[in-house]
């Protein structure tokens, strides 16, 4: 699964303002051979001494009124089938996308706006073998690393039904070179946004993530803005959701000079690629690879074409920069240390080996793209490298098609490892540093309920809350029982999403229902816990005291929690439950005098704190 790490960037920034209009690429259409209508291929500038462009269509000069949100909302894609070319030393691209687009609102479409790139340029829309009448303008936007997206608003010669279907040929042209400046604009460092948006396509690197960084294919998304809450992470995990049934068909072609690319990776997907011609004199060498289709998944279509030095080892390959050769060896070491973990949980059977694939420039933020981590290959102590690389294994070892489980089981696996290797204190600690964005996307009552679980697409759902999910799980089935429910778990047969609610029960011997159905299957929001009174009474043991603990329940979903009465030399520990909006009481018997009570440790999220302390002094009285 690919994940966007904006968020290193997002909390330098105060405020957001609206990404200022790009200004229009140079880059000159596509020629359009009669022979190959449609095609798309580069074209070389008047100082080239190439032609002049043929259009494959006649734009309209102007839309009529920019689309709406629910127009641009409406628009599911189901296929791709991208021809990509590229001319690295110029920074250009041209593509050739015939998409198969499905209306799923519930009123009929007359128009489809589409976007790319502001730095693209929209060149021919075709429906039905015939040219489609289309606008373009720019829209701010920061799914795209630019600030902004040239969107084409395509007239319909008839209205798209609701789940009716429609392929379109499109094609377009421009640059893709290095851009912070949605970054820059709101304030950021200018080597901290380039470290975060350094998608381009140059000589050194060919690299192009995707939706939420560079809108590199046709998309059809809501403009959003960096800083704006947390809209900007909604719309890209609402967008990958949306589309996450579509297949992706890709054939890439570039010239180069020099040395040859020799690794693609095209949607996740590594693949070793030869060229076809190398390059003479002032005519480029050219390369090709070619993706089958492929479903998409719960991600965005990505395209990468680069040089590496491949270094393979305790099943992960590296693939350095030259200068970084040295640093793969740490990588694979890195990987031995936590592979026992993940065997413990997952099993021993993966899917395939981890590639890691150094990014162009030191610092550069990491990024994962199936069973591909992009990373600055430094030089890094293996223990150090075991937090990155468990998220990147447990995909290797445990996929589902709901993200709650497929991102919540690598996030989960990473609190493992800390809490190997740093105690469970830590652990709780990197759980309670994540709770308060959790609190506050959460709803204040039932009646409000924001995302399930089960279908959740924020990333603060199914990466945060799913961890805490299961913690909480841990405790309830057991780890043993946790573990075993893990590695039996069958994505191809979970069609509803209850699938790991009935491993887990047969594992445990347990009746989890009320837990699936207030954390996982609806969003009751969050419990808000108090020590209510402590009652503490002399029992009749000589030395041991009754303390009662009342516990209450001010929140809208139901927990169970640990609740735990100490003395001096003794603590005793039950696990109660407490319903949403209720109270309840429990009697401990404790040897010796009572000096505090606690309810949670950390591991149920809650409104407030998640941590209850209370200092007792038995009075007089009670003797």
């Amino acid at each position: 699964m690919r994940f966007l790490r904006l968020a290193v960037v997002v909390v330098v920034l105060a405020s957001c303002a609206g990404a200022q209009e790009a200004s229009s690429p140079s880059a000159v259409p596509p020629q359009v051979p009669a022979e190959h209508p449609g095609a798309v291929i580069l074209s070389r500038s008047v100082e080239d001494g190439g032609s002049a462009p043929v259009a494959a269509a006649t734009p309209a000069a102007k839309a009529a009124e920019a689309p709406s949100d629910a127009e641009r909302q409406a628009i599911t894609f189901l296929s791709y089938d991208l021809d990509v070319h590229l001319r690295p030393g110029e920074h250009a691209m041209a593509v050739r996308a015939r998409c198969v687009l499905r209306n799923d609102s519930g009123s009929p479409l007359h128009r489809l706006p589409l976007q790319i790139s502001s730095t693209l340029q929209w060149t021919s829309v075709r429906i039905a073998d015939a040219p489609a009448t289309f606008s373009q303008q720019l829209v701010d936007s920061d799914i795209d690393h630019t600030g902004a997206l040239r969107e084409a608003v395509i007239t319909l010669a008839q209205p798209l039904a609701p789940q009716q279907t429609i392929a379109v040929d499109l094609t377009y042209e421009g640059t893709a070179a290095l851009s912070a400046t949605r970054l820059e604009q709101i304030g950021t460092p200018a080597e901290v946004a380039e470290a975060s948006d350094w998608d381009r396509v140059a000589d050194e690197f060919v690299g192009l993530r995707g939706f939420g960084n560079v809108a590199w294919y046709p998309v059809a998304s809501v403009p959003v803005a960096l800083g704006d809450g947390a809209k900007f992470f909604s719309e890209a995990a609402e967008e990958r959701q949306r589309q996450s049934q579509a297949t992706v068909t890709m054939k890439v072609t570039e010239e180069f000079f020099g040395e040859a690319p020799n690794l693609a990776v095209l949607d996740g997907q590594t693949l070793t690629v030869t060229p076809t011609t190398q390059p003479a004199a002032s005519v480029p060498g050219i390369v090709t690879c070619t993706l089958p289709p492929t479903r998409l998944g719960f991600s965005s279509p990505s395209l990468f074409l680069i040089t590496r030095s491949p270094q393979e080892g305790n099943g992960v390959a590296v693939f350095a920069r030259t200068e970084d050769v040295a640093n793969a060896e740490a990588y694979m070491t890195g990987a031995t240390m936590v592979i026992p973990l993940i065997h413990r949980w997952l099993g021993t059977e993966p899917r395939g080996a981890l590639n890691i694939v150094d990014l162009p420039e030191q610092g550069d933020a990491p990024f994962e793209d199936g069973s591909v981590l992009f990373t600055d290959v430094r030089s890094a102590d293996p223990y150090k490298l075991g937090d990155t690389l468990i998220h990147s294994l447990t995909h290797l070892y445990f996929s589902s098609p709901y993200p709650w489980l497929q991102e919540g089981v690598a996030s989960f696996m990473g609190s493992l490892w800390l809490e190997q290797n740093q105690g469970k204190g830590a652990a709780i600690q990197q759980l309670d540093n994540a709770r308060g964005a959790l609190s506050l996307a959460e709803p204040g009552d039932a009646a409000a309920a924001s995302q399930a679980l089960v279908t959740a697409r924020d990333p603060v759902y199914y990466r945060t809350k799913a961890t805490y999910v299961l913690w909480m799980l841990r405790d309830l089935a057991g780890e043993n029982a946790l573990a075993h429910a893990l590695r039996e778990y069958q994505p191809g047969s979970d069609a509803t999403g209850t699938g790991f609610e009935q491993v887990l029960e047969r594992a445990s011997g347990k009746d989890l229902k009320w837990f699936f159905e207030d954390w996982v299957y609806h969003d009751r929001g969050l419990p808000d816990l108090s020590i209510a009174g402590v009652y503490p009474n002399k029992a009749n043991v000589a030395g041991s005291y009754v303390v009662a603990v009342d516990v209450s329940n001010s929140g809208t979903a139901e927990a169970e929690v640990p609740v735990s009465v100490s003395s001096g030399t003794t603590t005793v520990t039950e696990r109660l439950r407490i319903p949403a909006k209720s109270r309840i009481s429990h009697r401990f018997l404790l040897q010796g005098e009572p000096a505090e009570v606690a309810v949670n440790d950390g591991t149920v999220p809650e409104v407030e704190a998640s941590v209850h302390r209370r200092t007792l002094a038995v009075p007089a009285a009670s003797e």
